[in-house]
């Protein structure tokens, strides 16, 4: 059924079906203009972020020295970021599946972070982005712990949200790595207790993987400079952390996004489903480099609208889907990075507190 929505009330059914058309007619010009230049694009990409960590995890051999521990730690901070958010996040959505490289395919790769990537393309790929924003089935609306608004009821816990939000941001990985677990499906009925043994066991495994990794192996390799090694790994897991709560808080809980109920789904359309991605997410305005370092993810509209395009293309496409809002009369909610920061802390804040 149509969105009650204020933002939707001047649509009609046949607006619903003709933007619906467009959007799809969109999609379909992207995916039909895919070529070289953006299989370049991904390679290119990923070449370029395996030769910065590898440069500074050699540049970090020498951190007993200041000037090696900062710039070592700057650039794997770099690094983990841009395999999380560009490279990680995308080619698990299968943006570069279309290529048939078995390398670099959503079905085989494994990202550098605690969260299982099987797990994560559920949790995220099919909940998230098929149930965007309707409370009780999108499990992303304030990831069970945080009131993000105020359609869901409050209780006294959501006072110490700011804090907790802080720390989630700091530990957002593993937060991310037991998102998939939910074990109120377990109490429900919906999920045995024996595939949530096995979820839980490929977690301990993959969170074992990574602290071996960056807190075992390369500080045991850097000999007399172990110390200062393992700091910064913690720093730059801690940066990629802060880095990527902030990017996905910005595109989903800024002032003025929407959530639904779960009655609206009952016979939603294509177009119907266009409308809630647009209502459900918000943009961050900014230059190349800031569309790089989010993954694209600055353009969280045009990525919940296209989910599986890749993110390279989410710039160029993003006036036309301006320009459709416009034309529909449908908000297309962007800002700049510090506006849309200060959006969704001043929404934790508000919301730790009843009403809202």
């Amino acid at each position: 059924m149509p969105s009650t929505s204020t933002s939707t009330a001047r649509l009609t059914r046949a607006d619903y079906d003709e933007l619906g058309r467009e959007l799809d007619k969109l999609r379909q010009e992207v995916t039909d203009d895919l070529g070289e230049a953006d299989a370049r694009y991904i390679r290119r990409l990923i070449a370029a972020q395996r030769g910065l960590e590898v440069a500074a995890r050699a540049v970090l051999m020498f951190s007993s020295r200041r000037w090696a521990w900062w710039t070592g730690t700057a650039a794997l901070s770099v690094a983990k970021i841009l395999e999380n958010m560009e490279i990680g996040h995308n080619v698990l959505h299968g943006q570069w599946d279309w290529m048939r490289d078995e390398k670099i395919h959503s079905t085989t790769w494994e990202w550098d972070t605690a969260c299982p990537a099987d797990q994560w393309k559920h949790s995220h790929n099919v909940v998230h982005h098929t149930f965007t924003n309707v409370l009780g089935k999108d499990r992303d609306v304030g990831y069970g712990i945080l009131r993000v608004a105020p359609e869901q009821e409050w209780h006294p816990v959501y006072l110490a949200q700011p804090l907790y939000n802080l720390l989630l941001a700091m530990l957002y990985e593993y937060g991310i790595a037991l998102h998939d677990l939910a074990p109120e499906l377990v109490e429900s009925g919906e999920k045995t207790q024996e595939e949530f043994d096995r979820q839980l066991k490929e977690i301990g495994h993959k969170v074992g993987r990574q602290f071996l990794k960056d807190y075992v192996a390369f500080p045991l390799l850097a000999g007399p400079n172990a110390l200062p090694v393992l700091l910064a790994d913690l720093t730059a897991n801690t940066i990629r952390n802060v880095w990527a709560h902030t990017v996905i808080f910005c595109g989903h809980f800024p002032g003025g996004i929407e959530v639904f109920e779960e009655r609206q789904l009952e016979g939603e359309t294509r177009g119907e489903w266009y409308v809630r991605q647009l209502l459900g997410s918000g943009n961050i305005s900014g230059g190349r480099l800031l569309h790089l370092m989010t993954g694209n993810l600055s353009h969280q509209i045009e990525h919940h609208l296209f989910p599986d395009l890749p993110s390279n293309r989410y710039a160029r496409i993003a006036p036309q889907v301006r320009e459709l809002c416009r034309k529909y009369d449908l908000p297309y909610r962007t800002g700049g990075l510090g506006r849309q920061v200060a959006g969704h802390w001043r929404k934790i804040v508000r919301l730790a507190f009843p009403g809202g």
